[in-house]
């Protein structure tokens, strides 16, 4: 490997970056801002990444398809629609702790499907503990229903899970690609997790639940805030879905679907009122984190480190067996996902694959899916896998059976470990049509 300055630079940078985010002494989306702007100052000083390159870098295609999604949940959590969503499932539930699982669990993964599974859990999670705290059920198995679920579920779609955005606009999969190519693997691994977890738990979900009545008394139409902005929410949200279906037919970016929903949302709901109350609760530190780390990962394409990165990884070159590759690359990505962020690594690796594309001239539409995959799999294998996990884990300390990592080690690997053997089992049967 032939190391020079640029590659040095902005190797150095990036791995100090990524060394200080997985060690979280400082906010991830300071410590990249501060890489992103180090690095464009040292690519000027050294001739190698100039401003108007690092700004090309960045993909506004993800970072669109983000804040469109976001304006619209914010807007559908002030509804107060899923905590409704919520309290009905207990209600049918009548507290019975395996139907509790099962059905909070589908209407976080169906949640996911097209929302932000965070926003999702930090919803959900606090009506879960007050169903459980009424019932005197464990906590625990909704929980971590509910982390695992919502984890396995975004997978399924392009706008499920940030990896797969930025997986879907690199590769230029639509929409349709990730339902048919990804969903089918996604609904296999669904119910793996539930088997998982209802033998895991197989105590605490024998438990007969207490104060049915209190449960059945509830009144769920409480908990509705604005009636008519869930309307207008919901049919904003079903045309942005169907777009999304036929967006590549139609010419027209992802992104721009979401930001037609979310103006579409802002118009309907606040267009006589200003939309800063509503946009002020958008991530805006996640979006300049993407922004960051496109900007460090252009410096290490332009310096020449990812095309040496990818020599050294995929030497075989044409010779290479994609199969193999696929499968190495979901465990990698897999095990990667599950003791650091997955944004990060999907960042990273994404102009890996698309440098060895560009060097052997393959198909490696298999090693996106792989990837896609292993990303999103692997973060339920740890309480900080995934953004979702860490805000799960903080409010079961609400109840009186925290989750620990060595309790998360109890079901979260062991579903991890079994979905992963249900991607691999699909990836070598399936692998043809995933190469499409």
């Amino acid at each position: 490997m032939h190391l020079t300055l640029p590659i040095i630079l902005s190797s150095t940078i990036f791995i100090i970056v990524f060394a200080l985010i997985i060690t979280e002494r400082t906010h991830r989306t300071v410590t990249a801002l501060f890489g992103a702007i180090t690095i464009i100052i040292l690519g000027s000083i050294f001739h190698f990444y100039s401003p108007e390159q690092a700004f090309d870098a960045i993909d506004f295609n993800t970072i669109g398809l983000l804040m469109g999604m976001m304006t619209i949940v914010v807007v559908l959590e002030e509804t107060g629609f899923l905590e409704f969503l919520a309290i009905v499932s207990a209600k049918k539930a009548r507290g019975n702790p395996w139907l509790l699982v099962v059905i909070l669990g589908t209407v976080t993964t169906l949640v996911s499907f097209i929302l932000d599974n965070v926003t999702t859990v930090i919803i959900i999670v606090p009506i879960t503990i007050l169903i459980a705290k009424i019932t005197k059920i464990s906590a625990t198995p909704l929980l971590m229903a509910e982390a695992l679920l919502s984890d396995t579920g975004g997978v399924a779609t392009l706008v499920g899970d940030p990896p797969n955005v930025m997986i879907g606009s690199a590769a230029g999969f639509s929409f349709n690609d990730f339902i048919t190519h990804v969903a089918p693997i996604v609904v296999v691994a669904w119910v793996a997790t539930l088997l998982t977890l209802k033998l895991v738990y197989s105590k605490e979900l024998a438990k007969k639940p207490a104060n049915i009545d209190d449960l059945m008394n509830w009144d769920a139409k409480k908990s509705i805030k604005h009636k008519s902005n869930i309307v207008k929410t919901l049919s904003v949200l079903a045309i942005v879905v169907a777009l999304f279906m036929v967006h590549d037919r139609l010419g027209i970016e992802p992104s721009f679907v979401a930001l037609f929903g979310a103006i579409s949302v802002l118009l309907l709901v606040s267009i006589d009122k200003d939309p800063q109350p509503i946009l002020q609760k958008l991530e805006w530190s996640v979006l300049g984190f993407f922004a960051a780390l496109f900007v460090l990962v252009g410096a290490l394409e332009h310096s020449g480190a990812i095309k040496q990165l990818t020599t050294l990884l995929f030497s075989g070159g044409q010779n290479t067996n994609l199969l193999t590759m696929a499968i190495m690359l979901f465990w990698i990505s897999a095990f990667a996902s599950a003791i650091i962020d997955n944004i990060p690594f999907t960042v990273a690796m994404i102009p890996v694959i698309l440098e060895f594309q560009k060097m052997t001239g393959l198909n490696v539409h298999l090693l996106w899916w792989a990837l896609a995959l292993g990303v999103g799999f692997g973060g339920n294998g740890t309480p900080i896998g995934s953004t979702a996990n860490v805000v799960v884990v903080s409010k079961s300390e609400e109840t009186d059976e925290p989750i620990t990592f060595i309790k998360w080690f109890k079901s979260g690997t062991i579903a991890t470990l079994a979905t992963g053997a249900v991607a691999t089992v699909s990836i070598i049967i399936f692998h043809s049509f995933l190469s499409q």
